[in-house]
Parts: C-alpha cells; structure tokens; sequence
C-alpha cells in the first residue's frame, strides 16, 4: 500500500469553511495527528486511528506522521486555519529535512484553509485591503526583542498588523507593551479589531482606537488586526464596516 501525507488546514472553526479538498483527504485518510482540540474536530469512523498530542511538541509530531507515511499509511495531520501559517507545514518540512533520504520520496501534499486573519477581516469587513503583514507573539521559537523590532518596523512603514497568539498566562503583560510600542510609533488612533473565536458560536467582534486598545480585551482565541493609518471605519445601523482603501490618497 502507497502512503501518502496530507498537511491539511480546517480553517477558523466553522465547518462549512473547511474546503472540499481537505475533506476529501479526510474522508480517504487511515490516521489524523494534530494538537488535541484540533484533532477533536474531526469525527471519528471505522477505520481511522486519531492521535491528538499536546501543542508543544510540533516536531515530534511531524515525524511521527512522516514515520506513518512511510509505512504506507494515509495521514492526515491537522491545523487550525491554513497549515503554512504559523502551523504544522513548515514543521513537517523541518522534520523531512533532517530526517532519513528514504522519506524524501514520500507524496506529500499541502492543502490550503482559511485563515484566522482572513476570517477576521472578512467578518470586520477588509482592514488587510491594502499591504499588511502578519506577525506571531509567541516569543517560545523566537526572541521578545525580535517581536518588538519587527512590530515597530511595521509600524513605521504603515502597514496593517494582523497579531496571532497575542496573549497567554504565560505572556500577561506582552500585548499591552505593543500597544504601547504602536502607541509611540503611530502616533494616531487608528481602529483596531479585536475579532474572537470567529466563526465560532462564541464569536465575537469589537473596534476601538488604539489609544483605548487594553491587553485584557484578548485572549489566545483572540486575533487582533491593528489598521494603517488609511484604515477606515464606515458607520451603519447594521454595524460598523472597517477598510482599508485599496490606494493611497
């Protein structure tokens, strides 16, 4: 039997965003691995094996779903959102690249899913229709001094910020020093969202100005997009509309 090893993204959390491509994969698959909630989200069946793990043993992870390949299973491993963003693909790719020849001839396939800054900004409207970057604040692969370097200098060419994992028990007082960091470089109260669990029931959406932007308005199911200074807010009985125009002035 050919193995094969799909790195599959299920998107924000909603089923209906999962695309048809990564349902099909999981439909065909003999072995799901991924963190736990994530592996949760796939049903189990007859035929299928489930191996949730914790979050931080990524490399691990990944080897054991390339070990499994080789031995002719069909693996699914899991992620949130798109697996090529902050998520297992590149971890995969690590493990393959110091990992023995023979895996190197393994079907391997990477299939896309909606981000959660994608989500995020489709709910709130288009805060990344200009240039934007993306920027994870986990400082457990990366150092703090990096962040702060790469925030401020997104900051001062003026793109939109999405912020992934921008707070946890273990970084409590991190968000507010980038607020504060945006404060100082921006000068401005340009909008920010937070957008919660979206997609979810437990969705939730908010704008405020920068200036009145506080760490404890998020969590790690938080994503936050800091807009530019051209970001917009279009006020409407149905609910604000947040942009960012697609030209300069």
């Amino acid at each position: 039997m050919t193995g094969w090893l799909a790195i599959a993204g299920l998107g924000p959390g909603d089923p209906t965003l999962v695309t048809p491509e990564v349902t099909a994969a999981l439909a065909d698959a003999t072995d799901v691995i991924g963190y736990i909630p994530y592996v949760a989200r796939v049903a189990p069946r007859q035929g299928l094996t489930l191996h949730p793990s914790d979050n931080r043993v990524e490399l691990d992870r990944a080897a054991h779903a390339l070990q499994l390949a080789a031995q002719g299973r069909r693996v699914a491993i899991v992620s949130s959102g798109d697996p090529g963003v902050f998520a297992m693909a590149a971890a995969v790719f690590e493990a393959l690249e110091a990992g023995p020849s023979e895996w190197l001839d393994l079907d391997i396939r990477v299939l896309p899913g909606i981000t959660a800054m994608l989500a995020a900004s489709a709910r709130a409207g288009a805060p990344l229709g200009h240039d934007f970057c993306a920027i994870n604040l986990s400082d457990n692969l990366k150092p703090w001094s990096l962040i702060e370097r790469r925030v401020r200098l997104a900051a001062e060419a003026d793109f939109a910020i999405a912020f992934y994992n921008p707070r946890s028990k273990a970084r409590a007082d991190a968000l507010a020093r980038i607020f504060d960091l945006l404060r100082e470089t921006c000068r401005d109260d340009r909008p920010v969202l937070f957008a919660r669990a979206v997609s979810t029931p437990e969705e939730t959406l908010g704008i405020v100005a920068l200036t009145n932007a506080r760490a404890e308005m998020a969590d790690m199911r938080t994503m936050i997009i800091v807009g530019s200074s051209l970001t917009r807010i279009i006020e409407r009985p149905a609910g604000p509309i947040l942009y960012t125009p697609r030209s300069a002035p």
